[in-house]
């Protein structure tokens, strides 16, 4: 039986596009004298929980910090055995993804993966192109400041091309080479395990974004966590800049 949406959220009013950062499966495994892989493995039960209610919701966009460039440094071991589970995961989910609408996107430096799961990254973006659903994206081997440096290099090469005035460069030419190019903009970033930092993820999309916080390690973030994150969002008033009063006159 499906999760019910607690009635209190306005469906009309979502976050179109939600970013996570999914930390704490090692510490979740420490806690219960585990293996780190173990606290991995459960993580995955977390994104399978987080994927179907955020497509049951009808969030357009979600896209989920699954492994930074700094995780590389990680024993072999570890990175070996992620590895894997993103296979697993992808081999076990892409017919679900099919058949519930999800189009499948990854951000990074995908060449840096080992060639089994550049094949099944590539293989699911290509069967899932088509879909019109919620895009569900995996930043791997992700950095944002690698991100905003090969924009600023793409930039850079448009206008030694003679393409491009630097002098007439704005915020929406930097964007439109952003790795995330092409979704909505970023409205709500959550990050489990109590941390209270970005961590190189997202930082030119969370300009504007909604920051929401929790002690939960990412294991035991489920439907009810996402939903209290979405109701929090929907009780704050996003000013851009502008005051309460203007941002009040714009909604009459």
């Amino acid at each position: 039986m499906e999760p019910r949406i607690d009635p209190r959220i306005d469906l009309g009013r979502l976050p179109r596009h939600i970013g996570i950062i999914m930390d704490g499966n090692g510490r979740w495994a420490k806690k219960r004298f585990l293996p780190r892989i173990a606290g991995h493995r459960e993580g995955v039960k977390a994104v399978d929980r987080v994927v179907a209610h955020a497509r049951r919701m009808g969030v357009k966009a979600l896209t989920l910090y699954s492994f930074s460039l700094e995780n590389w440094s990680r024993p072999r071991e570890e990175v070996d055995a992620l590895m894997g589970i993103l296979a697993e995961y992808l081999e076990r989910e892409l017919r679900r993804m099919l058949r519930e609408g999800v189009r499948f996107n990854a951000i990074g430096h995908l060449e840096d993966l080992p060639p089994f799961a550049q094949k099944m990254v590539a293989d699911a973006m290509r069967d899932t192109a088509a879909q019109e659903g919620m895009v569900l994206t995996l930043a791997l081997s992700y950095g944002s400041r690698r991100e905003i440096a090969d924009a600023a290099r793409a930039l850079a090469r448009e206008a030694a091309a003679g393409k491009l005035d630097p002098e007439d460069i704005e915020e929406a030419d930097l964007a439109r080479h952003l790795y995330t190019a092409g979704l909505p903009e970023l409205d709500l970033l959550i990050r489990t395990s109590g941390e209270l930092r970005l961590s190189n993820y997202l930082l030119w999309q969370a300009a504007y974004a909604e920051l929401y916080f929790t002690d939960l390690y990412w294991p035991d973030f489920g439907e009810q966590e996402l939903e209290a994150a979405v109701l929090d969002f929907q009780s704050r008033v996003r000013k851009f800049g502008l005051t309460e009063e203007q941002v009040a006159g714009r909604k009459g």
